[in-house]
């Protein structure tokens, strides 16, 4: 996201939005904010049969923790939270590969791996992170074949990795920690290094993504790492600014079904910021090809150039990209001033709750963005469920908050908290809730002010005309109000390969009555039932949808989960339910540690 560092006495040029705001920050804010730099802190036992509760319409809550209300916002209070401070400790990598044990039934027809990414790694020496974003990414495999399960896992040998090992320090800033000036410097050096700018980390920690057919691991900044994905060997390291003019680019991008892919990134010019469409071919051409061919099918200005929104990921309808430009925000002086400030690039994204959420719409075959914007209230969305198109409408179903504050609470400090601290933690924290919007398409000059939009019958979701090019939406609750005895749910998955950009019925993903994800939710938009797999004291992670090989209806196959435990060493497993009954079928246990990660992907075996 930032360019190549750069002194700042170096940078004479007038004009451009980043030697602007540096030039500002030096003259205005080195002595107030070297002072406050001084005072900031650089931050194998068999486990019992899960008890399964299946409900469709009345839960029973969890008697883990005790409920107290839902405060005003819905959202559950609890008390007596146990510790899960484990979760997110440094463990060894399994470089090569080792047997699990399988209890219960693994479906033969399960073939290839689940790769998971995540942090996995939190300090060097004596210096620890104080994000849990920051921790170095570890990439971990379970590989089923016959029924069998084996487990390995590696360190993505990435130059921050290495650059922080070989002198047993943090050299390389992250999102919430910054890499103080090497001691060994003399002090002249060191006080120069205050005003080089932050750069980009290649830690890419968040998940695993294809491009080409080609495995890779990515974060939020331009670079991404090709890797093996039976070996898990760190191969080639690629930077989208190679490619097309783009800072960043997300983690999660869509895929159509004949491979081309599509992304989301900022650029950062002397006008300030463009959000990007990203289109990146399906074939390449020769083996060593990476993102050859990729180009930005069209850029969106922000509302505030100096103050665009965070994005975390996008939705992807079959004819259109839709951007959510939300009400979290990157303060760009603060950002680019950061090192000198001894602050994380973490202190410059901030919540804006005066901001509305605007949806932008952009066609995917001819490259035009849509005149009409749809605006909804402040939201913060960091993970889309589906989008497709109906009758002249675009069902637009996401992961919403109404607070944006969130990202904060995820400090290495706060996961490792106990007692009334964590519970304080997790009360303040607003949970994230599936949610419906509907769009219409079909918006003209003579479209009507004052009438609901959305003719949808059994639907609540409204859409107002405003103006000439603004429509005023309201959404509708994809859930029932069970579900906030789950903590609501996050890190959502459907089935992707059949169902993406299509009408579906069945989302997944975790219930957080904690930091973390502690169950499992299945949920049914026909009549928005849920169902539940939970047990005391078990922390399970994304569920990720394989679908059977005969597979003739939307939930025909399996639920692959991580579920790792606080309380219990060396007690990860992997567990297999399946995704129609959300019974259990098997679990395969491993003899090693394992931190709660991130993302992964399901990678068949051809």
């Amino acid at each position: 996201m930032q360019r190549p560092k750069k002194r700042l006495r170096k940078r004479g040029k007038r004009g451009g939005l980043l030697v602007r705001l540096r030039r500002r920050a030096h003259l205005t804010e080195f002595h107030t904010q070297n002072s406050s730099h001084r005072s900031s802190s650089v931050l194998s036992q068999a486990m019992p049969p899960v008890k399964l509760e299946v409900s469709d319409a009345t839960i029973t809550p969890p008697s883990d923790a005790k409920p107290k209300e839902l405060n005003k916002c819905n959202q559950l209070e609890l008390k007596g939270l146990e510790s899960i401070a484990p979760l997110v400790r440094s463990v060894e990598e399994t470089p090569e590969p080792i047997a699990t044990e399988v209890c219960g039934t693994i479906p033969t027809w399960i073939r290839g791996s689940l790769l998971r990414n995540g942090p996995g790694k939190f300090e060097f020496g004596n210096q620890h992170y104080n994000h849990w974003f920051d921790g170095m990414a570890m990439l971990h495999q379970f590989k089923i074949e016959d029924g069998k399960v084996t487990y390995r896992s590696r360190f993505l040998q990435s130059d921050a990795y290495k650059k922080n090992s070989e002198r047993n320090r943090i050299m390389v800033s992250e999102f919430g920690t910054v890499a103080m000036p090497d001691p060994c410097k003399n002090f002249f050096l060191r006080f120069l290094s205050r005003f080089e700018m932050i750069e980009a980390t290649d830690n890419a920690s968040v998940s695993f993504v294809k491009y080409k057919g080609d495995c890779f691991v990515s974060t939020e900044t331009n670079y991404m790492y090709r890797v093996d994905p039976e070996s898990l060997e760190t191969q080639n390291k690629v930077d989208w600014t190679k490619f097309i003019a783009v800072n960043m680019a997300t983690a999660h991008p869509h895929t159509e079904p004949d491979g081309t892919t599509y992304n989301m990134g900022n650029s950062y010019g002397r006008k300030g910021a463009l959000y990007n469409i990203i289109k990146v071919p399906p074939m390449k051409n020769n083996p060593e090809e990476t993102l050859e061919g990729a180009k930005v099918l069209c850029s969106i200005v922000p509302a505030d150039k100096a103050r665009p929104s965070y994005y975390h990921s996008f939705a992807m309808s079959e004819n259109y990209v839709v951007f959510i430009e939300q009400s979290i925000k990157m303060d760009l002086l603060k950002i680019v001033t950061a090192k000198l400030r001894g602050k994380g690039i973490s202190e410059g994204i901030y919540w804006d709750p005066k901001q509305d959420t605007v949806f932008h719409l952009v066609d995917k075959h001819t490259g035009q963005t849509s005149s009409v914007k749809f605006h909804t209230k402040a939201l913060s969305v960091f993970h889309q469920i589906n989008a497709y198109e109906e009758d002249g409408f675009l069902m637009l179903d996401m992961c919403c908050s109404d607070n944006g504050e969130a990202i904060n609470t995820y400090v290495i400090q706060n996961l490792r908290k106990s007692g009334e601290a964590l519970d304080q933690a997790y009360n303040n924290m607003y949970r994230a809730f599936p949610r419906r919007f509907v769009l219409p398409l079909n918006v003209t000059n003579d479209t009507p002010t004052g009438v609901n939009l959305n003719t949808r019958p059994a639907s609540s979701a409204t859409s107002f005309k405003t103006a000439i090019d603004k429509v005023v939406c309201q959404f509708e609750d994809l859930h029932g109000e069970d579900l906030y005895e789950y903590g609501g749910l996050e890190f959502p998955q459907i089935n992707y390969s059949k169902f993406n950009t299509r009408p579906y019925r069945y989302f997944y993903g975790c219930g957080f009555r904690h930091l973390v994800g502690d169950s499992l939710l299945k949920i049914d938009l026909e009549g928005k039932k849920v169902k539940v797999w939970y047990q005391k004291g078990l922390f399970p992670s994304e569920p990720v949808f394989v679908p059977s090989p005969d597979a003739v209806e939307e939930d025909d196959g399996v639920i692959l989960s991580v579920v790792v435990t606080p309380t219990e060493d060396k007690s990860t497993f992997l567990l297999v339910l399946n995704a129609k009954t959300w019974e259990e079928l098997g679990r395969a246990e491993v003899p090693v540690n394992i931190p709660y990660g991130f993302h992964g992907t399901f990678n068949p075996t051809a």
